[in-house]
């Protein structure tokens, strides 16, 4: 799937291009919102991620645009069928001069024996800005899954003026690396990663910002349920992380970041994308 954003118009909205899209990705339309934003529902028309599939996603968001992408619901890896290889999901982004992206995609979920990799490389220029979060559950756990896949490879790459800024690889192998254990995930279940950068703030700024998010997260951290933490990025950012017992609370603790971080740096709430089902 390849989608193209620019902004057009005296009103200031921003159009959405499908340069390409094959089944199982999918998009139905471009939403505008108040903000002049072009929110974007990604759609996986097959349910999930089974073996063997390499499923591509190229984004290009324009000088001066404003996109919002979020998924219909989590996403779902279904155990690998011997002699199939791991499933695969790449995506590249570039936002360009004074862009903004607003990546918020709901939980990513791998199921008993799934094998999975995610390589992400984001690409921001001057003035451009990003919130991206995701979130990694232990399985299905109604079903009494808990950390029974084989594999999730967690890649990322966040670059800003063609220098990266945060370079971070995951490898989580359960069953020969139990995340139980008190140097990984310990008693928690879920783990949160949110980037929040716009390339051009002065590192003063983020020192400001990483001290209020800071305080956000001592309110929100409880030993019996959920720990946060906020740090600066070499440049440009900064990167949240939680770890929790559950799944229920994260979503509204992301936004509760993402909330004071827009507030800090636009000067404006944070609008979560509607969803549609």
């Amino acid at each position: 799937m390849s989608l193209d954003f620019s902004r057009t118009g005296k009103a200031g909205q921003t159009q959405m291009t499908v340069r390409d899209a094959q089944p199982p990705l999918k998009v139905i339309r471009a939403f505008e919102t108040e903000s002049g934003a072009a929110l974007v529902h990604l759609h996986n028309i097959s349910g999930g991620l089974l073996g063997g599939d390499h499923l591509e996603m190229q984004v290009t968001v324009g000088a001066a645009a404003h996109t919002q992408l979020t998924t219909t619901s989590a996403t779902r890896v279904y155990k690998r069928r011997a002699g199939l290889a791991n499933s695969r999901q790449s995506t590249r982004i570039s936002v360009a001069e004074n862009g903004r992206l607003e990546y918020l995609p709901d939980a990513l979920i791998p199921y008993a024996e799934a094998a999975y990799e995610q390589h992400t490389q984001i690409d921001l220029a001057d003035g451009a800005s990003l919130v991206w979060w995701e979130t990694v559950a232990p399985g299905r756990e109604a079903h009494g899954e808990l950390f029974a896949y084989d594999l999730v490879v967690l890649n990322t790459e966040i670059t800003a003026n063609d220098r990266p800024i945060a370079l971070e690889t995951a490898r989580l192998e359960p069953k020969r690396r139990p995340l139980d254990w008190t140097a990984r995930l310990g008693r928690y279940r879920y783990f949160s990663t949110m980037y929040v950068c716009r390339v051009g703030e002065p590192a003063a700024r983020w020192t400001a910002l990483e001290t209020e998010l800071s305080d956000l997260a001592s309110a929100y951290s409880s030993r019996e349920e959920s720990v946060w933490g906020v740090g600066t990025l070499a440049a440009h950012g900064l990167v949240i992380r939680g770890l929790s017992t559950s799944g229920l609370s994260i979503p509204q603790r992301l936004f509760g970041f993402w909330d004071a971080a827009q507030r800090a740096l636009f000067d404006e709430p944070a609008v979560p994308p509607r969803k549609i089902y």
